[in-house]
């Protein structure tokens, strides 16, 4: 059973930082690609950074430069390190994975950026 849970989130002033994990069992992190995304209430969930099987990482925009995923194969974990915070950045981030054509989400951790 593919299981996925994030933590680490929190509330942090603008241009601080957080980092947040999403703990994997189920699936290999060195096998299966890897997202995170984030929601605001009321809007479409949002692609954020995605970390490839072979290690390739692609990043949104407006969080390229800021904003690093990586992964721990021992761990079976990836992470995402958020730099210089800023108000926009306030949602829910969740982690999602596919394995065998599906879809599989966490159930998000809220992160909050004040100004």
């Amino acid at each position: 059973q593919v299981q996925l849970v994030e933590s680490g989130g929190g509330l942090v002033q603008a241009g601080g930082s957080l980092t947040l994990s999403c703990v994997a069992s189920g699936i290999t992190t060195s096998i299966n690609p890897i997202a995170w995304y984030r929601q605001v209430s009321g809007k479409q969930r949002e692609l954020v950074a995605s970390i490839s099987s072979g290690g390739g990482t692609n990043y949104v925009a407006s969080v390229k430069g800021r904003f690093t995923i990586s992964r721990d194969n021992a761990k079976n974990t990836v992470y995402l390190q958020m730099q210089s915070l800023k108000p926009e950045d306030t949602a829910v981030y969740y982690c999602k994975t596919l394995r065998n054509f599906k879809n599989y989400w966490g159930q998000g951790t809220q992160v909050t950026v004040a100004s």
